[in-house]
């Protein structure tokens, strides 16, 4: 089973507020994250709130508050029961899903928070982070081989690392 793609779940729902804004948004980024459901008002409510307190763990972690972190997973662990289940679908091989009875919204909420959970507890809380490109704060998951992601896209790397080049120039270094 590959959690990472649980944990991406968190990632696309912390960024993309911009597509909770109503229903149809909500369907078009539960499809681009390949989910085929019909969400409910519920659901968007729920998701909402979901997406802020993953962002108050984004928030912890790329600080540094990996304790602050980990309490915060624990609350939505709790909140967010997971239950895994056997699939096979698209030609695959039987594989493993995080699952929850219920609403879209409450599938999601159980894998993106089981995936951020496997995530910190195998790879550590300093691999979740926010994007150091400002203004962006971008929500990201390393997953480089040195621990050396600051930033949610190459287009921010870039755009950071110009910026600290023209700075460097104007103050003469």
């Amino acid at each position: 089973m590959d959690l990472t793609s649980y944990a991406e779940l968190a990632v696309l729902l912390v960024n993309s507020p911009d597509r909770l804004q109503n229903l149809e948004g909500l369907r078009d980024l539960l499809a681009d994250a390949g989910r085929d459901a019909r969400p409910t008002r519920v659901d968007l409510d729920a998701l909402r709130e979901l997406r802020e307190e993953l962002a108050a763990v984004f928030a912890c972690a790329g600080r540094g508050g990996e304790c602050e972190a980990v309490e915060r997973l624990n609350a939505l662990l709790t909140r967010f029961p997971v239950r895994p289940q056997i699939s096979g679908h698209d030609g695959q091989r039987w594989h493993l899903h995080l699952t929850e009875g219920g609403e879209a919204g409450d599938a999601w909420a159980a894998g993106a928070v089981m995936g951020l959970a496997t995530l910190v507890t195998d790879l550590g809380v300093d691999r979740m982070g926010l994007c150091r490109a400002a203004p962006c704060a971008r929500a990201f998951i390393d997953t480089s081989t040195n621990r050396s992601r600051r930033y949610c896209s190459e287009r921010c790397a870039s755009r950071a690392n110009v910026a600290a080049y023209r700075a460097r120039r104007r103050s003469g270094q």
